[in-house]
């Protein structure tokens, strides 16, 4: 990757640059499916915080749970989750407008005093497409698109996923950032798009 490149994965559509990475362990909790998808989704969430170098928990001890993951089928079923409301300020318009755009997923962070990553929703509308991607290479992106607040427009063209032989793994380029975002010389919130410069010298220093 080059340093425009990586800079570009945290440079938000406003043109501002944000790069944050979780500030406590991870606790998540998956609702609306099997018990055999879950397992996968706990395997992706581990293996893709093991490579940032972080930790995960059996709980959050102000939260719960601190990385929410909904499967269902209509974005309306939000609005039923039980004190979903309270924990993602104005839900009702965010779901007419995520119907209207016809999303099939979305993702809300919770930050801590310092802007480090503190709660994650991520929700994923079960539709004709996201229903035929199967449920490893689905878990493996939203987990590596949770691990850090990426540019709202980092994934809009390429996938963070690559083709390995008969696997789907991560992106190398993408693993390395993660990787190198989670070094503990680095910040855990950066607003100076330089901080990428800081990531791209990871990056070459590993290669």
């Amino acid at each position: 990757m080059t340093p425009a490149e990586v800079e570009a994965l945290f440079t938000r559509s406003d043109g501002s640059y944000l790069c944050a990475r979780w500030g406590r362990p991870i606790a998540p909790i998956v609702f609306g499916v099997e018990d055999a998808t879950l397992q996968i989704l706990k395997g992706a969430c581990e293996a893709v915080v093991a490579l940032a170098g972080h930790r995960m928990a059996e709980t959050d001890p102000e939260l719960g749970a601190n990385l929410m993951v909904f499967f269902f089928r209509d974005w309306e079923e939000l609005l039923a989750v039980p004190d979903l409301g309270r924990m993602i300020p104005d839900l009702d318009p965010l779901v007419e407008r995520l119907v209207a755009q016809g999303a099939n997923q979305y993702r809300v962070f919770r930050f801590e005093p310092d802007g480090a990553i503190k709660a994650a929703f991520v929700f994923l509308r079960m539709d004709a497409a996201l229903s035929q991607v199967p449920a490893e290479e689905l878990a493996l992106a939203q987990m590596a698109q949770s691990i850090l607040l990426w540019s709202d427009t980092a994934f809009a063209s390429q996938s963070p996923l690559a083709i390995a032989g008969d696997r789907v793994i991560l992106r190398p380029d993408i693993a390395g950032v993660i990787a190198a975002a989670y070094d503990p010389s680095m910040p855990a919130v950066a607003q100076d798009p330089s901080h990428a410069l800081r990531l791209f010298a990871r990056l070459s220093a590993a290669g």
